[in-house]
């Protein structure tokens, strides 16, 4: 991974690269990468996006929205066969850079770009001042060349990433996966709770979402990756616990089905299936049990 456009190794220059904040890496972006390197297969290929992404540096105050935060996102474009990821810092420096300045500093000079891809709507530079017209001109003029590919679209309209945030927050994991090719995952270490799913006789591996977005809270029916890349089948909870008072902070447990070990201060990866029910509020403990249970058989049929 290259941060600093200024000082890019000479083996991670001239390559074909595919522009764009990239989060997600979901089929649209699959296929700006394949555009890349189908127009110069003889180059390395190589994403260049930024972190963080500009919204947070702009909107701050907002919410996480990230379906991939940067190591996730990072082995995303791994797998995608990316040889190098330019993660450039965005700040106040690249914020006021004009388009312009973008394609001569960083994209020319700076990491040597031989060809481009994107989508139609990309857009860079100061306040987005540089559109796909703007950005093939003054490729042109530098010997680079570029492609443009056309939106990903299906019957319900264009595959994006506000799209699979919009079917995360609604409960519908399934179609996030249709467009990210892949389930989405929350990618986090497992923290110490309080231990109540113990004494339930669920014990339960809990995660913080950190910059994740918040998908719709309720009980899901997930795959866990754990450290040595098993898989392992498990039901989840997303929510506060009303049942238990409420939390500051919304978390994630996860339990895992006919699997025992201790993963504490571990990352494992909890990919989510389907949505079972919402988050919801119980009478007690022997209730909140039943439900647990119940959320269980839902939850290995649904993966069986």
């Amino acid at each position: 991974m290259v941060h600093d456009w200024r000082d890019v190794p000479a083996a991670a220059r001239g390559a074909t690269v595919a522009l764009g904040n990239l989060d997600g890496v979901h089929i649209g972006h699959r296929a700006v990468l394949r555009a890349a390197h189908g127009a110069r297969p003889d180059l390395p290929l190589a994403a260049l996006t930024f972190e963080p992404h500009p919204r947070e540096h702009f909107r701050p105050e907002d919410p996480p929205f990230r379906l991939t935060p940067q190591p996730a996102k990072c082995a995303a474009l791994r797998d995608a066969g990316c040889r190098v990821v330019y993660a450039l810092p965005f700040g106040a420096e690249l914020a006021a850079m004009g388009a312009e300045a973008f394609v001569e500093e960083v994209l020319h000079r700076g990491i040597g770009a031989r060809h481009l891809a994107c989508g139609a709507d990309f857009a860079f530079g100061h306040r987005r001042g540089g559109n796909v017209a703007l950005l093939s001109r003054e490729a042109e003029r530098r010997g680079i060349g570029l492609t443009v590919v056309p939106p990903v679209t299906d019957a319900e309209g264009t595959v994006s990433s506000t799209r699979i945030r919009r079917n995360l927050q609604d409960g519908y994991p399934e179609r996030a996966a249709a467009d990210l090719g892949r389930p989405w995952e929350i990618r986090g270490e497992v923290v110490h709770g309080d231990k109540l799913g113990r004494v339930l006789g669920w014990p339960t591996a809990n995660l913080w979402l950190g910059r994740h977005i918040e998908p719709a809270r309720g009980v899901y029916a997930v795959t866990v990756v754990l450290p040595d890349g098993t898989e392992v089948k498990g039901v989840a909870n997303v929510g506060r616990r009303p049942t238990l008072g409420g939390d500051p902070q919304t978390r994630l447990e996860v339990h895992l089905f006919d699997w025992q070990g201790d993963l504490y201060g571990q990352e494992i990866g909890v990919r989510l299936h389907q949505f079972l029910r919402p988050d919801a509020t119980f009478a007690g403990l022997e209730e909140l049990k039943d439900a647990i249970a119940e959320d269980a058989r839902q939850a290995r049929r649904v993966l069986d």
